[in-house]
């Protein structure tokens, strides 16, 4: 028969001898007030100068005696989105630096690659009037383009990358969907300085801005750039647009844009195009290479694109 009853556990035997002296107290220290207020000023500051990407990085800690600091969380996105350099690294591959030769000189500009097979979007002011288009991507590969279709009322032009293949192709947005205040980058060739990024916030919407719907090419000879006479709220910038205008609602940063910057994208942090750069301030006394960023940039919305592509493959309107 089975015995349930069990006795009671005993103690284990101690040996004989008196306790060992208990271990002395610590020293009492000061309060590290300095310190955790500078990190404090360290943690606001980084979130500060880290702009589009705000971390909280701690907090005083309630009841601490100490005055330490808890992390409560961070905020640091390492995807292809989400960051200028995400961005950057993604969109890059999908923007061209355009060079349009005329017998009056050359024009330099950026585009976006649309489909694999070369179709690049583009502004009309870059390639009007040319006899020959090449494209250089980012990798260094230059391609002889064809003009397809243009709409100078839309500031917009199509070209072809002659027996292109493979290539990326851009993600194109909803710019019904851009709100003031989102944080936008910019890619293209100001000054012929292939794939160059900037980065800034949509600065305002449905901005009128009226440009000459056809430009002189001798006006940039030996210029290298794009400068485009504008105009917008009834004032008019970088000289005469002369009778022939054109006028759209375009999106306004204060991403950098300078010449050669137009026809290039214009793109929110999930790395869609939102715009095409088109146009930018610059005081009327500057002109050509001495014209420079201001923070007053200009950008087709992307919706405008989406709905005259169909116009522009088929010759566009001239």
């Amino acid at each position: 028969m089975t015995d349930y009853y069990r006795y009671p556990q005993q103690p284990e035997p101690q040996p004989y001898g008196p306790p060992p002296p208990a271990p002395p107290a610590p020293p009492h220290r000061a309060k590290a007030k300095r310190p955790v207020a500078l990190i404090a000023a360290v943690a606001i500051g980084a979130a500060v100068i880290g702009g589009g990407a705000s971390a909280l990085v701690g907090q005083f800690v309630d009841g601490d005696p100490s005055g330490g600091i808890s992390v409560t969380g961070t905020n640091v996105s390492r995807s292809s989105t989400g960051t200028v350099s995400g961005v950057a690294r993604a969109v890059s591959p999908s923007i061209v630096e355009i060079s349009a030769t005329s017998a009056s000189g050359q024009s330099t500009g950026s585009g976006v690659i649309i489909t694999a097979g070369g179709e690049v979007i583009t502004n009309n002011h870059v390639v009007s009037g040319a006899d020959t288009v090449k494209a250089r991507l980012s990798d260094g590969k230059t391609y002889t383009a064809k003009v397809v279709g243009t709409d100078p009322g839309k500031d917009l032009a199509l070209i072809e990358l002659e027996g292109a293949s493979g290539l990326k192709a851009a993600a194109l947005g909803d710019s019904s969907k851009v709100d003031v205040g989102d944080e936008v980058v910019a890619i293209g060739s100001p000054e012929g300085l292939t794939g160059t990024v900037t980065s800034g916030i949509v600065s305002a919407l449905n901005r009128d801005v009226t440009v000459a719907k056809d430009q002189d090419p001798s006006r940039q000879q030996q210029e290298q750039s794009d400068v485009w006479p504008f105009e917008f709220g009834g004032q008019q910038f970088n000289g005469d647009t002369g009778d022939s205008k054109t006028t759209y609602k375009a999106i306004q940063t204060d991403a950098s844009l300078n010449p050669g910057n137009s026809g290039g994208a214009l793109i929110n942090m999930n790395g869609e195009i939102i715009g095409i750069n088109s146009a930018m301030y610059s005081p009327s006394s500057a002109t050509g290479p001495t014209a420079g960023s201001v923070g007053l940039g200009f950008a087709i919305p992307v919706d405008t694109v989406k709905a005259g592509l169909d116009d522009l493959r088929s010759g566009g309107n001239s």
